[in-house]
């Protein structure tokens, strides 16, 4: 049973990406600055229309990951999933930075058979492409989906081992602190593909509150040669902050295309 759920549990996260292109997937923190020897955040996940508003379907808490300051790995607890959200606490006992989040891989594509053209299950794992391409499907269309949704906590004074890139697919490479960010006052943030620069990609930043506002505040940027964007936050609050891209570079057999994606929650704190 335990094996089925989980089994589920990775299936729904893959299906974040193709979500994402109605709905986009989110994670909003309690606080990401906390003062103290210890202490708590609650965070609610979830993929809407709109960011941080919570209408159509929660992210599956059990498939959260916590990095602690010193590299080692945290605890979920007082998981809870609802109807449109799911909601999770993480202790901050080590002084430092978090990173809390998720990361998700699959495959997604098509193939013809008997004449119509059949898509792959939604949330196909790479390792189970072969028994889900049945024997006569011709044209068969193959493409790796990778994506991160994290934010990051700080308890005390920032710290930076939690911001080291993996080296893999698309990364964040934070110059300014994501923990230190002021209204009014510019942010330098890198994104690297397999640990190089990834130029001229569009980094997306909507505001919270959308819900008692006429528009989105969307804004767009575009990476610089050194893969970097600077962005000056208009007010305080929270933001969403989604970087895509893709390539030919899959390692999975027989993909054409891998398509990556970066979405994290940044709190911008009053000068």
């Amino acid at each position: 049973m335990k094996t089925k759920l989980v089994a589920a549990l990775a299936a729904a996260t893959m299906l974040i990406p193709a979500v994402a292109t109605a709905h986009s997937p989110w994670l909003k923190p309690s606080a990401t600055v906390v003062s103290g020897k210890e202490g708590w955040v609650t965070v609610d996940a979830a993929a809407s229309t709109d960011v941080f508003i919570a209408d159509h379907q929660p992210l599956p808490f059990e498939m959260m990951k916590v990095t602690q300051p010193d590299g080692s790995a945290g605890q979920v607890e007082n998981g809870m999933r609802g109807k449109f959200r799911s909601t999770f606490d993480v202790h901050l006992t080590q002084p430092g930075t978090y990173r809390i989040g998720s990361e998700m891989a699959g495959v997604f594509g098509s193939y013809m058979l008997d004449g119509k053209e059949q898509r792959l299950p939604r949330g196909l794992a790479a390792d189970k492409l072969k028994e889900a391409i049945p024997a006569g499907a011709t044209d068969v269309k193959i493409m790796e989906n990778a994506g991160r949704n994290v934010i990051f906590v700080t308890l005390g004074a920032p710290t930076d081992t939690v911001l080291k890139p993996t080296g893999k697919g698309l990364d964040f490479a934070p110059v300014t602190h994501p923990d230190d960010l002021v209204a009014g006052e510019p942010a330098t943030f890198g994104f690297l593909v397999d640990g190089k620069p990834a130029a001229g990609i569009e980094v997306k930043v909507i505001p919270d509150g959308r819900r008692y506002r006429d528009e989105q505040k969307e804004e767009s940027f575009t990476t610089d040669a050194k893969g970097q964007v600077k962005i000056t936050w208009p007010a305080a609050g929270l933001y969403w902050v989604q970087a895509s891209t893709s390539d030919k570079n899959s390692s999975i057999p027989g993909a054409t295309d891998r398509r990556m994606s970066f979405t994290a929650t940044l709190e911008v704190l009053q000068p």
